[in-house]
């Protein structure tokens, strides 16, 4: 299984298509969503093409492949006009072995993580900055922000084969790590 993960998009329809861009190239089975779809919240700026009626219509065209996470940008109205899931704060895959805790990064986060087992992997967005580390206790994934992100990175993570390479949008690998033989 060929999984995709990307987060904050803040409602700019412009990195919405360059994500299903992505995922049609690579691909992948599913896409699962970080959090921060659809509002860009009152600290940032308004992201390149700030459409959140376009961006909702956009993922509820791809729904079937969607599993997402609630970011804290993101509300009950949200979920309203969304066809798919998005409120809940976490959700727990098993890759490999390996415990996967999702989730977008406001209650949990590197800093303060949640319950897991040695080499158990924590991937969550929220910080704007995409990045793979492995730690004494657990291996921690962020992708990013596609539209609004505090370093130059605009990408996300894919998940193949037991490996998580973190791709930026024009396909250069910026990092990876192997969880399985």
């Amino acid at each position: 299984m060929k999984l995709m993960f990307a987060s904050d998009i803040h409602g700019s329809a412009y990195y919405m298509q360059k994500v299903l861009d992505a995922f049609v190239n690579e691909q992948a089975d599913k896409l699962i969503l970080l959090g921060d779809l659809l509002y860009h919240g009152p600290r940032n700026p308004l992201p390149r093409e700030y459409d959140p009626q376009k961006v909702a219509k956009m993922l509820n065209e791809n729904k079937q492949n969607i599993i997402a996470v609630r970011g804290n940008c993101d509300s009950e109205v949200d979920q309203m006009v969304l066809e798919f899931p998005i409120m809940q704060d976490s959700l727990m895959l098993f890759l490999d072995k390996r415990q996967v805790f999702i989730t977008h990064g406001h209650l949990f986060s590197l800093e303060k993580p949640p319950l897991l087992n040695k080499g158990d992997v924590l991937i969550n967005g929220h910080f704007h900055i995409g990045e793979i580390k492995e730690t004494d206790e657990f291996i921690y994934l962020n992708p990013g922000s596609v539209s609004l992100p505090k370093n130059d990175f605009r990408g996300y993570i894919i998940y193949r084969d037991g490996t998580f390479s973190l791709k930026s949008f024009e396909n250069e690998i910026k990092d990876m790590i192997k969880i399985a033989e």
